[in-house]
């Protein structure tokens, strides 16, 4: 049997979003979850607060879902911020904000097989995910653990531009990779998406979010090209 595969959702976005994705592996022999969040799960995260809420729950059904299965190892997808979360997740290094007790540790790499990330931002300088995201970039740099396969898929659909029909991605690119006229998604560029160490894709067309009318990663064209590295 394939490994179970659970779907981290990304910043501010709910389960739903993700049902055709889930839907589109489950028919390719994956038995997948979502990670059951709301929107308004987040609202305790904003402001580059701890993510702990949404990784309490990643833990909940990491740990339902091997149950389940009887597995020893599950896959993970992160979606946007979901990609730095599963990060998180798998590490040993006690994660809290500055100044708080009790920090949680998931230390979850046994765990997990292989987590891919669709269109994360692995580095930015946006002052609200600037705590997080040096937590994890100091803690576990690049493909950090061997034991795991890292894949990260880029979008290479929109050239940031200060012009109309560019102007966001433009805007987004220069608050997460300190670039703005560079190729990404829409929403995350290129160079911010990838990770040393691990296998770095680029999918050309793909826009950033499951809501978008248009392909995204989760389509069943782009989910061909990365679907092969689920173990």
């Amino acid at each position: 049997m394939l490994l179970p595969t659970v779907i981290v959702p990304g910043y501010l976005e709910s389960a739903i979003a993700y049902l055709p994705l889930e839907t589109s592996l489950k028919q390719l022999g994956f038995p997948t979850v979502t990670v059951p969040l709301r929107r308004r799960d987040w609202l305790p995260t904003i402001g580059g607060r701890p993510v702990t809420p949404i990784l309490q729950q990643l833990d909940f059904t990491v740990k339902k879902i091997l149950q389940e299965y009887q597995a020893n190892q599950i896959n993970l997808i992160g979606h946007s911020a979901g990609g730095w979360i599963s990060r998180i997740y798998l590490g040993e290094k006690p994660y809290s904000a500055p100044g708080q007790t009790n920090p949680f540790v998931w230390n979850a790499h046994p765990l997990v097989a292989s987590v891919i990330t669709l269109g994360t931002p692995h580095i930015s300088q946006e002052r609200w995910t600037r705590w997080n995201l040096d937590f994890v970039t100091n803690n576990y740099p690049g493909a950090f653990y061997k034991n795991v396969r890292y894949v990260c898929v880029a979008g290479k659909t929109i050239f940031g531009e200060r012009r109309p029909g560019s102007w966001l991605a433009y805007s987004s690119y220069q608050l997460t990779c300190g670039q703005g006229n560079t190729w990404g998604d829409g929403i995350t560029p290129i160079a911010s998406a990838h990770l040393a160490g691990a296998e770095n894709l680029i999918i050309e067309g793909v826009r950033h979010s499951p809501r978008s009318p248009r392909i995204w990663y989760g389509s069943p064209e782009p989910l061909k090209v990365w679907v092969k590295y689920l173990i």
